[in-house]
């Protein structure tokens, strides 16, 4: 997934705000399940959605405004009622070449759109995950 680091995204240190990794990650979550094939919309249609109960993310290099930035997505691991998804933000250098700035990785929990509790991944979703 494309990012353009804006203006507003930039602290005091000339570099993106760290919080602003984690909005990023949500945009890539997003368009992951788009690219499995997993629309949000109809995800939410059959009764159940994912909340993000832990994150993680690690710096090894600075992003700065007008960076041409990807983020990338990955399925790191499937269980019962979570699954986790890993992310490269990387960025290309001076000399023409990708460098991974920012790693991190969010561990979502499914559950029901009705009470909110934990629900089983269903094999379809399960599927699509390990598949993309």
């Amino acid at each position: 997934m494309p990012v353009v680091p804006r203006y507003a995204e930039i602290d005091q240190q000339g570099v993106v705000f760290n919080g602003h990794y984690l909005t990023w990650f949500d945009e890539a979550c997003t368009a992951f399940f788009d690219h499995i094939g997993v629309a949000y919309p109809d995800l939410i249609a059959t009764g159940l959605d994912f909340q993000v109960v832990h994150s993680e993310i690690d710096y090894a290099a600075s992003v700065r405004w007008r960076d041409d930035v990807r983020v990338a997505v990955h399925c790191e691991r499937v269980g019962s009622t979570s699954f986790t998804l890993g992310f490269a933000v990387s960025r290309q250098d001076a000399g023409g070449g990708k460098q991974t700035a920012v790693t991190g990785r969010n561990v979502y929990v499914v559950v029901s759109t009705s009470d909110w509790a934990k629900r089983a991944i269903p094999d379809w979703l399960r599927s699509a995950l390990t598949a993309g």
